[in-house]
């Protein structure tokens, strides 16, 4: 009897083992998914890109990062930007200029100009050669940005008054890593 007893106990105490090490990969799994809603809620976005107004850099069903955290605009920073009078979509443009500087744009020699230093644009796909309705040169006001697609001349951008200064407040974060395609895994710049 004794042998059935104890018996009795060591399967007990597999189930006892059993069923504690089920909560703990329960505890553990929980956790996971609490770091990685708390990370996505404060720190990073994911994104895809839609359309071809960031070509070559980006292109259309591209997947990116998008960081929020501690972020201060600077020119050359490409950004994700919601647009309030359109809930659909976001949009993702490069910043060209930050408030106080001014932009000016030699449509007939295709080069843009931010106070009154020429842009080493390596990243454009052809020169910015397609006028909007924006009269230039403009100067950039307190807490807005100047934004450009990548593919000048198939991009709305700050050039249309539809679009124009683009108030900070409404960046979403700074683009900082394509995770799809996974042939172009890496850091945006």
């Amino acid at each position: 009897m004794i042998g059935g007893i104890e018996g009795l106990h060591l399967q007990n105490s597999k189930k006892r083992r059993l069923v504690q090490s089920a909560f703990e990969w329960a505890d553990a799994l929980v956790f996971a998914v609490v770091i990685v809603v708390l990370l996505f809620t404060f720190l990073f976005r994911t994104i895809a890109v839609e359309g071809s107004s960031m070509v070559p850099t980006l292109l259309n069903g591209d997947r990116l990062i998008v960081s929020h955290l501690f972020y201060q605009p600077q020119p050359g920073d490409i950004v994700v930007i919601i647009r309030p009078e359109n809930d659909t979509t976001a949009i993702i443009k490069r910043i060209i200029a930050v408030e106080g500087q001014t932009v000016d744009i030699d449509f007939d020699a295709g080069s843009v100009m931010v106070d009154g230093q020429v842009l080493e644009e390596t990243y454009i796909n052809e020169p910015t050669n397609m006028k909007r309705d924006v009269g230039f040169p403009v100067t950039v006001p307190e807490g807005c940005v100047f934004v450009m697609g990548d593919n000048r001349n198939h991009s709305l951008d700050s050039r249309d008054s539809s679009i124009g200064m683009v108030d900070q407040r409404y960046i979403l974060g700074k683009a900082v890593f394509r995770f799809f395609p996974f042939h172009k895994i890496g850091l945006i710049e």
